[in-house]
């Protein structure tokens, strides 16, 4: 029961940004400026900035885990080896 409660949070979570996104980058340059709507959202180069800042900082994540997994990996094969 709780895999679909986790899995269902998830799916509400990446809805609700994925239509926060599309209106800010797809709707916001179509309304005017002085609009009230626009306080709802961060001006329009963090529409780049963002996901820029979040592709770089995961692939050095994935990339250090990768890393780390290769040299542990050799390290036992050099044990196996000398044995």
């Amino acid at each position: 029961q709780l895999d679909r409660l986790v899995g269902l949070t998830m799916l509400i979570a990446a809805t609700t940004i994925f239509l926060y996104y599309t209106i800010w980058t797809l709707f916001m340059p179509f309304v005017d400026q002085p609009h009230f709507s626009h306080a709802f959202f961060p001006p329009r180069v963090w529409a780049i900035r963002i996901p820029v800042i979040l592709i770089i900082l995961f692939s050095t994540v994935i990339g250090s885990f990768l890393s780390v997994v290769m040299i542990r990996s050799n390290r036992r094969k050099a044990l196996k080896a000398k044995k």
